[in-house]
């Protein structure tokens, strides 16, 4: 019986043959260059899912074409993404993608001595691949705009695909007060999102926030309740 050689077609049955035919199907780039991939491929995801013009090419983009683009060992600088909201093109966000060294309060100095003259920049979210400590965090409240921190073992899956995931839609200001008026209920008294929750922080909610939650087992199953973000 024949199997498959380098060349696509099929050798012999002996181990040797059968070793080199099995490792034609292993990924032979680098593990770093895998984990970039995927994190930046779910942020690209997250950014179009939060409203922001994300191209189709960039979440199109597959591992092969990421590799050729920016190398089995990618510079970070190279890695980093800057996009406008579509209803606000004033408004943009940026994405930095850390080292794996430990930020300190030099390194957050450092970063927005880079960053402070981009116009229109709103907010800023970083991908970090080692520890922050306490002095840092404190130091990135002083930005003029909200700072998100993922880790990159975060974002290898996209939360929001996975099967057992709820639909979750957040609420204009408009559909919140009409729930509320509607329940005659504070918003407060509505069951908790908590702000750190997973999907919470993919979506950038705040605190206040209204999110309609649907749980989906098939028509006479399904259930709908709401969220506070708190």
């Amino acid at each position: 019986m024949a199997g498959i050689n380098g060349n696509g077609d099929c050798g012999g049955v002996g181990g040797g043959e059968r070793g080199e035919c099995i490792t034609n199907h292993v990924d032979k780039g680098s593990m770093e260059s895998h984990r970039l991939y995927l994190s930046r491929r779910t942020v690209l995801e997250m950014l179009r899912d939060r409203g922001y013009d994300v191209p189709d090419s960039e979440l199109t983009r597959s591992l092969t074409e990421f590799r050729s683009l920016f190398g089995d060992n990618p510079d970070l600088l190279r890695l980093r993404i800057t996009v406008a909201h579509l209803s606000n093109p004033f408004k943009r966000i940026m994405v930095i993608f850390c080292g794996t060294d430990d930020i300190r309060t030099a390194s957050v100095r450092s970063m927005y001595a880079q960053i402070m003259n981009i116009e229109h920049l709103k907010g800023l979210i970083l991908i970090l691949q080692s520890k922050i400590n306490a002095f840092a965090r404190k130091a990135l409240e002083n930005y003029p705009f909200k700072v998100e921190l993922f880790q990159i073992t975060e974002l290898l899956v996209n939360i929001t695909k996975h099967i057992v995931m709820p639909k979750h839609e957040m609420l204009n200001a408009v559909e919140k007060q009409r729930l509320l008026s509607e329940y005659k209920v504070e918003d407060k008294k509505l069951p908790w999102m908590l702000e750190t929750d997973a999907f919470a922080r993919y979506r950038g909610l705040e605190k206040g926030q209204v999110v309609k939650v649907t749980y989906s087992g098939g028509d006479a199953d399904s259930f709908e309740t709401y969220r506070y973000v708190k």
